[in-house]
């Protein structure tokens, strides 16, 4: 059974961090493209950044060198590092993974397995 447990939400006033971790498991992590999306509400899904199995990574243009995804294979671990967050990156943040990246960022939410979310709040 595949499950994806996301944590590392919060809330933070501009300008601060949060790191994100996706513990994965009943997938072959290190073979699968990883990656995490997130949604405001009323706002569609749009991805954030994705990593593929080689280490490649794809970014959101609006994440402008703020964040950075990273993998930890040995233990089934995705995570997002997020510096000087603004207001606008308030949602709630998935991770997802599939086999093939099928192109970067922007598929993040369709990949084929998802997590529930975890919600980051940033106050200005």
């Amino acid at each position: 059974q595949v499950q994806m447990v996301e944590s590392g939400g919060g809330s933070v006033e501009s300008g601060g961090s949060l790191r994100l971790s996706c513990v994965a498991s009943g997938f072959p992590f290190s073979d699968y493209c990883v990656g995490w999306f997130r949604q405001a509400p009323e706002q569609r899904r749009e991805g954030v950044a994705t990593i593929d199995s080689d280490g490649s990574d794809s970014y959101a243009d609006f994440v402008e060198g703020r964040f950075t995804i990273s993998r930890d294979n040995a233990n089934n671990i995705l995570y997002l590092q997020m510096n000087n967050l603004k207001p606008e990156d308030t949602a709630k943040y998935s991770c997802s993974a599939d086999v093939h990246c099928r192109g970067g960022y922007y598929y993040a939410p369709y990949l084929g397995y998802h997590g529930q979310g975890t919600q980051v709040t940033v106050s200005s």
